[in-house]
C-alpha cells in the first residue's frame, strides 16, 4: 500500500530483457538504509518488488503483462521514474490509498502553465469513466492528486499541480501527448461492486455509480 506522496525522482540505470520481461535497475538515493529483499516499491505507481540492492542501485523483476499494461515496458536507460516506499504502519496517510496496481493508460491532452499552478488534463480510456468525479482522487504515475475538472462526455480530466509537485516528480518532464500511468480510487471500486450486488439483490433500485456521479458524490 502506498500514499500517493512521491520520496524520490529517481535514474533508469539499467534494463535487461529476460524471459520473464525485463529487469530494471534504478538509482534510490539511501536504498541499501531503506529497502530490504522482497520490499514493495513504486515505480511510476506500479508496485514492485526488490530482488537485488547494491548501495543506492535496486533492481525489480518486470512480468510481459506489466510491461503491457503499464508504461514500464516503454522505460529506457536514463529515463526518470517516480519511486515510494510502502507504506508502514506508523506513517501518515498524507494523500490516498494508492495500491500500485494500474488500471490503464491514461495520455496528456494538455499542459497549462498558470504560473502559481500548473493544469495538466488527461484522456483515458471510456471504461474508467465511471470512476471519476471532480475533487475525487486519482493516482497518475504513482503522485496522489485531485481531480479539478471531469469532462466524463470527453473522457477527460484536467488536475491542478502545485509548484512543490511539479517539481518533486517527473511531471515536470512530460509532454503533451505522453503515456501515464491510471489508478482509480480503489473506493470508488469498492462502491461499484456494493453497488452492483445491491443491485442484484434488488433490481428496482435506481442507485447507480453514473447516478451518483450526476448528484456530485
Amino acid at each position: 500500500m502506498f500514499t500517493g506522496l512521491i520520496q524520490q525522482i529517481s535514474k533508469v540505470k539499467e534494463i535487461h530483457p529476460n524471459k520473464e520481461g525485463k529487469t530494471f535497475t534504478i538509482e534510490f538515493k539511501g536504498a541499501d538504509k531503506q529497502i530490504k529483499i522482497d520490499d514493495s516499491v513504486a515505480v511510476n505507481g506500479v508496485c514492485q518488488t526488490a530482488t537485488q540492492i547494491n548501495g543506492d542501485l535496486v533492481t525489480f523483476q518486470a512480468v510481459h503483462t506489466t510491461l503491457e499494461k503499464t508504461t514500464l515496458g516503454n522505460l529506457k536507460p536514463n529515463d526518470v521514474v517516480n519511486t515510494e516506499l510502502a507504506l508502514r504502519a506508523s506513517d501518515r496517510l498524507g494523500g490516498h490509498m494508492v495500491q500500485g496496481h494500474v488500471n490503464g493508460f491514461g495520455k496528456i491532452s494538455e499542459i497549462r502553465n498558470l504560473g502559481q499552478n500548473y493544469m495538466l488534463s488527461v484522456s483515458y480510456p471510456k471504461e474508467l469513466g465511471r470512476y471519476f468525479v471532480a475533487e475525487g482522487s486519482v493516482a497518475i504515475d504513482g503522485i496522489s492528486l485531485t481531480i479539478a475538472e471531469h469532462q466524463m462526455d470527453e473522457c477527460v480530466f484536467t488536475l491542478s499541480i502545485i509548484p512543490h509537485t511539479w517539481a518533486n516528480t517527473i511531471l515536470q518532464h512530460r509532454q503533451v501527448g505522453d503515456l501515464v500511468n491510471i489508478e482509480v480510487d480503489i473506493l470508488a471500486k469498492y462502491v461499484e461492486n456494493m453497488l452492483n450486488y445491491a443491485n442484484k439483490q434488488n433490481p428496482e433500485s435506481k442507485i447507480t455509480m453514473n447516478w451518483l456521479s450526476e448528484q456530485g458524490f
